[in-house]
């Protein structure tokens, strides 16, 4: 098992990724954040197909973070039931994933 993730969602506005990414960086759950868009989705939602536009979020942060990280996102995220997974990073430079360790370490023990 790898010790750090990629972790992915999606919001409808720019203001609600920022919105989240400056939550997780201040709460330490994530050492850093992207907000990609606007991107164009395809889904299927109620029962039916749907294309609309949304703002992609990534957030780097390790596996110890991951379970407060994402009730942190499922609780702050304006959807009822937002997309939000989680994809192993299984390499990098390793003075980038001892920064990321030391970015999210939160004095308790993580």
């Amino acid at each position: 098992m790898t010790d750090y993730l990629q972790v992915a969602t999606a919001t409808a506005t720019r203001e609600a990724a920022l919105a989240l990414a400056e939550y997780a960086i201040g709460a330490r759950l994530a050492g850093n954040a992207q907000v990609i868009g606007p991107v164009t989705s395809v889904f299927w939602h109620l029962g039916e197909q749907g294309t609309g536009e949304e703002w992609r979020l990534l957030l780097y942060t390790t596996t110890a973070r991951y379970a407060e990280l994402e009730a942190a996102l499922l609780d702050r995220h304006p959807w009822d039931n937002p997309q939000v997974t989680a994809t192993p990073i299984v390499a990098g430079s390793p003075a980038c994933l001892s920064w990321l360790s030391e970015s999210v370490a939160d004095g308790s023990g993580h």
